[in-house]
């Protein structure tokens, strides 16, 4: 056969084309979905094939992020954010009890007292000390104090770190901790001295009865473990702030059910707006607290 007779694009002459993207790169693959030539330094396996990179990318436009089942994103460690917390508070339990001793009980203890104990000092002294009503919930001074309430945040905080995400299981354990000390301040801001997680662990017991409820799942034990703690709390009222437990408690189921109940079309407005009105309603319950008892 002669030169002339050979079909076009056959014999050692015929080049493979060159990769869209590397076009000095000779490739014998197309794409599935837009036939460009592809190199292996650029295909996708799909189930039928390979696609370019750009294919990829359109075929995953408007998919559906993952979400945890309120909408936080899922991670392999699940409750990353528990152990930091109880970590933080073991150092600051080691400062207040064995470095800074008692400096640093003194500076960050929800101290308050009134105009009408020859005041104001502490939280009703001004803006430069309401500090004290978050550092307040990371401070223990009794090894008894901090153990009980790590106890109860190892137990509870996993669960629900999971369930909504490390973001907002952060925002619910803050939350309820500052609403444990803006309520504490309110009920008795003129004469206070108080510290402690557990307005914030009372928090995370309101929202685990949110999330069983929520989910239909048992009721029983987050119950009895709120009935044994709200027993010692009112039986030694004198040595335990009640007053943190109980805003703890209100505050952060009413966040829980505001992040856990809200519709899935509107999950970031809905939670959003929760997080807001949460702390509207503790500088709320600050401004009232500093008009009673502030200069």
């Amino acid at each position: 056969m002669s030169p002339e007779d050979r079909p076009a694009g056959s014999g050692p002459q015929a080049a493979l084309p060159g990769c869209y993207r590397h076009p000095g790169t000779e490739t014998g693959v197309s794409c599935t979905r837009c036939e460009r030539p592809i190199c292996p330094q650029c295909m996708v396996t799909a189930s039928v094939g390979f696609q370019c990179p750009e294919c990829v990318g359109r075929g995953h436009t408007g998919a559906r992020r993952a979400t945890t089942r309120f909408g936080g994103v899922p991670v392999a460690d699940g409750a990353l954010v528990t152990r930091l917390l109880i970590l933080a508070n073991l150092l600051v339990w080691v400062l207040a009890a064995y470095v800074f001793t008692p400096q640093l009980d003194r500076v960050w203890s929800l101290y308050s007292v009134g105009l009408h104990r020859n005041g104001p000092e502490g939280v009703a002294e001004g803006p430069d000390q309401w500090y004290r009503l978050l550092t307040a919930t990371f401070l223990h001074v009794e090894w008894w104090h901090i153990g009980t309430n790590m106890l109860a945040l190892l137990v509870l905080g996993p669960a629900l770190e999971e369930a909504l995400g490390r973001l907002r299981f952060l925002g619910l354990y803050l939350l309820a901790g500052l609403g444990g000390s803006t309520l504490g301040f309110l009920i008795d801001g003129d004469w206070l001295n108080s510290r402690g997680a557990s307005g914030a662990i009372f928090g995370l017991i309101g929202a685990t009865v949110v999330l069983q409820l929520r989910t239909k799942g048992p009721l029983g034990p987050v119950l009895a473990l709120l009935v044994f703690n709200a027993i010692v709390t009112y039986s030694r009222r004198d040595a335990i702030d009640w007053r943190a437990h109980l805003g703890g408690l209100l505050l952060g189921a009413l966040v829980a059910v505001g992040l856990m109940y809200a519709p899935r079309e509107r999950r970031g407005l809905v939670q959003g707006l929760t997080v807001v009105a949460a702390l509207a309603v503790e500088a709320g319950m600050l401004a009232i607290g500093m008009g009673l008892y502030g200069g």
